[in-house]
């Protein structure tokens, strides 16, 4: 039996309406050409309000986001669904020619995670050292684990270094809360990029050259969508989904039967959701070099982008300001930690001149995994959307490792 919710609503059905609800009336108000919407959206972004107004629904008790099945059910069928349609229209060689910057960016953020762990540890031994005494160090590491990869590579960190369930559970709220609170961020500074890419001198030519490709691809092809286009459409993404997780669960199957001393001790392989989305993405980039891509002109990657815009909102309402009550200096912890690694993107920006659009992709590719990477990518433009879950692949594969070390060197500095 599911566990008894203490939120106002607990009908999985009626918070889906008030999602549906709290998006048409931001996008409605987001599209309004004059007057107070247009100034109000010119200081905050609409995707921002779809992220924050689910979270104070959640934060005030009147549902349940942590109870509510409508996050997995996003993140396990419209977002691999959503990026097999964006990724339908994506001019693959355009991504290519983004060059090294992207990777250096995305580097830089597993570097600030690992490196942050150690100097927020440090900065609360001053500040409050009950907060870091005994065995913390142990919950850090699985907040290093998620914050590097994923949930896979977070629950590898758990086993590894053998943290208690109620640890456990404290470094999840602080993951949860922090690591959102950073995409909100991320989602803010993307309506500023142009800022923001005057003062680190970035050269947009390539990433003005992918989005203006894709641009002139839309405007080519366009049309008014038939009933047959929209179903085609949706057999597309959702078909490329249901292959996804077929495929995986024969992978993951075949890599547990291997015999241990033949297989990497790496616990994101063994993660489905993590071949889900290699292969939904696989998929989708594979399509954008067939007649598939000529979809695009009916709308296929407006479809991804509902879907995306869903997962959004599922995101959001697992966001609970309230969880400041518990142990607070231990999210103070947490701020510290993200800061450190918020300012050496920052820093590295500058020195190699990387637009914002690396930055806030490379950084979430690392602290929000594949389930959020795209999110920030699509701020930008939804055609960027592939370009933040192929860097959040690349998370995954670097979690396990990143976050042991980063165990490692915890223990080391708490003498544990």
């Amino acid at each position: 039996m599911p566990p008894v919710s203490a939120a106002m609503i607990t009908n999985d059905a009626v918070v889906f309406g008030m999602l549906a609800a709290i998006l048409g009336t931001v996008l409605w108000t987001a599209a309004r050409p004059d007057g107070f919407w247009k100034k109000f959206y010119s200081y905050v972004p609409a995707l921002l309000l779809c992220y924050l107004l689910p979270s104070l629904l959640n934060t005030l008790g009147i549902i349940d986001g942590a109870a509510s099945s409508l996050y997995p059910m996003a993140r396990d069928y419209l977002l691999p669904s959503s990026l097999v349609l964006l990724c339908v229209a994506i001019d693959f060689k355009a991504i290519v020619r983004l060059g090294p910057k992207a990777i250096i960016m995305f580097l830089t953020g597993t570097v600030g995670v690992m490196l942050g762990a150690l100097v927020s540890f440090e900065a609360m031994r001053v500040i409050h050292p009950e907060t870091v005494a005994g065995d913390t160090w142990r919950g850090m590491t699985t907040v290093a684990g998620s914050w590097i990869g994923g949930g896979a590579n977070q629950a590898a960190m758990r086993e590894v270094f053998d943290v208690d369930a109620t640890m456990f559970g404290q470094f999840v709220a602080v993951d949860v809360l922090v690591g959102n609170l950073w995409t909100a961020v991320l989602l803010f500074l993307a309506s500023r990029a142009r800022v923001f890419d005057r003062w680190t001198g970035a050269d947009l030519t390539a990433l003005n050259r992918l989005r203006d490709s894709i641009e002139q691809y839309q405007a080519q092809h366009a049309r008014i969508p038939t009933l047959a286009d929209i179903m085609v459409i949706l057999a597309i993404g959702l078909g490329a989904t249901g292959l996804s997780h077929f495929l995986s669960e024969l992978l993951v199957g075949w890599i547990t039967s291997l015999p241990a001393e033949w297989r990497l001790q790496d616990y994101s392989l063994t993660s489905g959701f993590f071949w889900i989305v290699v292969i939904a993405t696989t998929i989708g980039l594979l399509l954008s070099f067939t007649k598939a891509r000529t979809f695009e002109g009916a709308g296929a990657s407006r479809i991804g982008s509902v879907m995306l815009y869903v997962l959004v909102a599922t995101i959001g309402m697992q966001m609970d300001l309230s969880a400041l009550v518990d142990r607070p200096w231990l999210f103070l912890l947490g701020l510290i930690w993200i800061a450190f690694h918020g300012g050496l993107m920052i820093l590295m920006a500058k020195l190699i001149r990387a637009p914002l659009f690396m930055m806030a992709v490379g950084s979430q590719a690392n602290i929000g995994a594949a389930a959020s990477a795209p999110v920030v990518a699509s701020a930008f433009h939804p055609a960027l959307a592939p370009v933040g879950v192929l860097l959040a692949v690349l998370g995954y594969a670097l979690g396990t490792y990143g976050a042991y070390i980063t165990g490692i060197s915890l223990r080391a500095i708490a003498g544990g």
